[in-house]
């Protein structure tokens, strides 16, 4: 089961952003009525297990709900907004961004090491 961190205020991206410098942190946006969003988070979901990052922080974006959160992130990362999105963060930099089916915790693991 990922251990999501639920994303609601755009001053969480300072912390994510802090906290980047101490572990990973990924970043999942999702649109709650989406097919492909709702196949690219099961994917997440089963594939959680086997992915060896245990000690990567999960944060979940809800686009319907938050979107000028995920205006912010693009501007702060330099990435463009897609949806579904998943944001490898460490350092304080994007270091991986795949969206819809290209999304891979295994690329996400081979870039944090």
């Amino acid at each position: 089961m990922i251990p999501w961190q639920p994303l609601t205020q755009a001053e969480q991206l300072q912390d994510i952003v802090r906290e980047s410098h101490e572990q990973p942190v990924l970043i999942f946006k999702h649109s709650t009525t989406c097919s492909i969003s709702a196949a690219a988070k099961g994917k997440l979901e089963r594939q959680w297990a086997e992915a060896g990052l245990d000690d990567t922080k999960f944060y979940y974006l809800d686009l319907l709900r938050f979107r000028p959160i995920s205006a912010e992130i693009a501007q702060q990362f330099g990435v463009r907004h897609e949806s579904p999105q998943l944001l490898l963060i460490k350092d304080g930099e994007c270091l991986y961004n795949a969206s819809h089916m290209g999304i891979r915790l295994s690329e996400v693991k081979s870039v944090v090491g």
